[in-house]
């Protein structure tokens, strides 16, 4: 049961850093000074990569290695580095493993950096019966599974592909706001070339984007508002239309709108941090970046349409460092790519 004498709500900075020192979460290697974040802990890859011929979950009672033994195809050794193919499914074991608290749970979610690149990463682990959920108390090893969906990707041992976030007990309402999509300007977006080379994970300001991308120009309809026709299959970079801000005592989550309104997913990447975009950190005015696949169908879509929400929830105290303090890539950006590609000329 969770301590009613301790605060609830997702744990910051501070908290992580204290739940690693109690071994709460531990690893072989010990931990870099970047991997923790204003409210969430950067998780790195291990040795070893399985290619695997299709997803799964663990289900209650059996571990990831169980069932791995019945869909592994072969193993990579990432200590020198592995191309991970797109179209292909992977499963790696992270250097982090858990040993939560009671009252202690979390979620994962693709580091923005990930999502940019249509990499689709989940997080499993032990007896789990939804990715990404991490139950309260759990005792094991984490795993990802990664699917490259677009470009093919270098990755090796320490790599960072997602992040854990943690949380105490049950940390009260939540509010939302809507997101929606920035359609104007001389570019309005990105769509990625389908037969580009492969992206280092790790090289960061190293790839000419026009070797991977194509730019999109504003196209306003008959009413004068700007639109974009989403192919489906295709994979595009866009900015949201309002300033996003996450205020220091808050952290956020991006989720899909419902499907009712628009067959396409928004977003592998959905934390944001507290200080992303706020007054305090310099950053005001700072955009979400919206990654954006259509599903079966084409969609049209609008300038302003709304594309997801923003779902926030109260940190347990505050952060004693905010998104931000270590440099970060995003802060303060507009329509951006990754950080993998140099800016556009």
């Amino acid at each position: 049961m969770t301590d009613p004498d301790l605060p609830h709500g997702i744990l910051p900075y501070q908290s992580i850093e204290a739940l690693i020192a109690d071994r709460a979460i531990i690893a072989e290697t010990p931990f870099t000074g970047i991997q923790v974040q204003p409210a969430s802990l950067d998780l790195r890859l291990g040795d070893s990569v399985w290619r695997v011929r299709a997803s799964f979950l663990a289900g209650k009672g059996r571990t990831v290695r169980e069932r791995l033994e019945d869909v592994a195809m072969h193993r990579l050794d990432l200590t020198a580095g592995a191309v991970l193919e797109r179209g292909c499914v992977y499963i790696a074991e992270l250097q982090e493993r858990l040993a939560l608290p009671p009252g202690v749970s979390a979620r994962a979610n693709p580091k923005s950096s990930t999502g940019r690149v249509d990499v689709f990463v989940r997080l499993l682990t032990d007896h789990s019966v939804a990715f990404d959920d991490v139950a309260e108390g759990y005792l094991g090893p984490t795993y990802v599974e990664i699917a490259p969906q677009t470009f093919s990707v270098l990755v090796r041992t320490g790599t960072r592909l997602n992040q854990l976030r943690l949380k105490r007990g049950d940390s009260g309402p939540r509010r939302t706001t809507s997101v929606g999509v920035d359609l104007t300007g001389e570019i309005v977006g990105f769509r990625a070339r389908r037969h580009a080379g492969v992206v280092d994970l790790d090289h960061e300001n190293g790839h000419d984007p026009r070797d991977f991308w194509q730019p999109l120009e504003p196209r306003p309809n008959r009413f004068g508002v700007g639109e974009l026709l989403l192919d489906p299959g295709e994979f595009y970079i866009l900015a949201s239309k309002e300033a996003i801000e996450i205020p220091a005592l808050e952290a956020a989550e991006m989720t899909p709108i419902d499907p009712s309104v628009g067959e396409f997913r928004v977003h592998y990447a959905g934390f944001f941090d507290p200080g992303f975009g706020t007054e305090e950190a310099n950053a005001v005015g700072s955009r979400g970046v919206l990654e954006v696949r259509s599903h079966e169908t084409p969609f049209l879509l609008e300038d302003g349409q709304t594309v997801a929400r923003l779902v926030f929830e109260p940190l347990s105290e505050r952060p004693s460092r905010i998104y931000g303090f270590d440099g970060s890539h995003y802060q303060r950006q507009g329509l951006k790519l990754s950080k993998h590609f140099k800016p556009w000329d």
